[in-house]
């Protein structure tokens, strides 16, 4: 059940994947044309709070697992369900699309348990190489901080096919990028290897709307746009320069819009054209129902003068470690709700 805007929109480049991996969100979306998707904690607490997975936790409760275990179980089961869905897409792209991302323990980054950074990078590869094996079509995400980033080298070295999320400079893109390409130039062959950098677009516009008060009416709200068209044709370049069998691509990811004034579709638009879309379910239903026609537009930037007001306002590094610290606090809080969500369950269920 093709949708004439999705169409276009896929049509113009842009490869469409969901940022859910609900079993009937999937359907729907691979009726749509979308051939990935992605999960989180939120995503998985979401489901689980559904109570349309009951029947599984109350299995695993009765193995006497513990919640954390059980979280894991959940969460492996979970994604290999949409795996599953999007396994004949990779196939039929060679494995150049059909991929759901699986994200690794955020708790690693959590500030309370505070582990050394050295322990933080072994147990990103330990949970990297765990979680992909076996796995055609899981891609493994890893956040670009410190210990992320230093993890994505021997990860892809060792086969691992990497999501590196929570990207917001191109100082943190171009370090993922050669870490992750140092990394693969160590294994016997090239041909299998993929990557993608999720590049956050949404949040960026909101450290504007909130630091940078003096920007003109006609800029705010633009330097997430402009921040990541820059990363994807920096992108363009390299992989230009340095060839493989399968694209590295850009991940347009934090592309639900946080202004109500703007259009739903308001970066769906602006970034289409090329590489991939990680789009909100809600985002991917206002295109559905939208009578909007999308065309490439990633290669347009704003005006000149435009983009030196932005440049003039934003304090990049400032801009990284702000939006590093709060993008860190939302990694952690989400899975600590998720096995709150699953204590939950563990009493509601043993009442019944």
């Amino acid at each position: 059940m093709s949708n004439s805007a999705i169409s276009s929109l896929i049509q113009s480049g842009t490869k469409l994947y969901l940022d859910s991996i609900d079993p009937e969100l999937v359907r729907q979306n691979l009726a749509w044309g979308a051939v990935g998707a992605t999960s989180n904690p939120i995503i998985i607490s979401n489901l689980i709070r559904t109570g349309r997975f009951d029947s599984m936790i109350a299995d695993l409760i009765a193995q006497g697992l513990d919640d954390d275990t059980i979280c894991w179980k959940l969460t492996d089961a979970l994604v290999s369900q949409a795996q599953e869905a999007f396994l004949p897409t990779w196939r039929e792209s060679k494995g150049n699309t059909g991929w759901v991302s699986f994200e690794l323990d955020p708790l690693l980054e959590d500030p309370e348990v505070n582990l050394p950074h050295a322990q933080r990078v072994d147990r990103y590869i330990a949970l990297g190489k765990q979680w992909s094996a076996g796995q055609s079509n899981r891609m493994i995400k890893v956040p670009a901080t410190p210990a992320g980033l230093d993890a994505i080298g021997p990860l892809a070295a060792h086969g691992v096919t990497l999501n590196v999320t929570l990207i917001f400079t191109s100082r943190q893109y171009r370090i993922a990028r050669d870490n992750v390409w140092a990394g693969a130039k160590r294994r016997s062959s090239i041909d299998t290897f993929k990557s993608v950098y999720s590049i956050f677009v949404s949040r960026v516009d909101q450290y504007t709307t909130e630091n940078c008060k003096a920007l003109t009416a006609q800029a705010q709200g633009l330097y997430g746009i402009l921040n990541a068209k820059r990363i994807w044709k920096e992108n363009q370049r390299f992989w230009s320069a340095n060839p493989t069998p399968l694209q590295q691509e850009i991940i347009f990811a934090s592309t639900g819009t946080k202004n109500s004034s703007d259009a739903p579709w308001k970066y769906v638009g602006a970034l289409a054209g090329s590489d991939i879309q990680t789009n909100p379910p809600e985002t991917n239903a206002a295109v559905a129902s939208s009578s909007q026609l999308f065309s490439s537009q990633l290669e347009l930037l704003p005006t000149d003068s435009i983009c030196q007001e932005l440049d003039a306002a934003v304090d990049v590094q400032h801009m990284e470690d702000t939006l590093m610290e709060q993008g860190v606090a939302k990694f952690v809080a989400p899975q600590k709700q998720l096995l709150q969500t699953i204590r939950e369950k563990r009493t509601s269920l043993a009442i019944r």
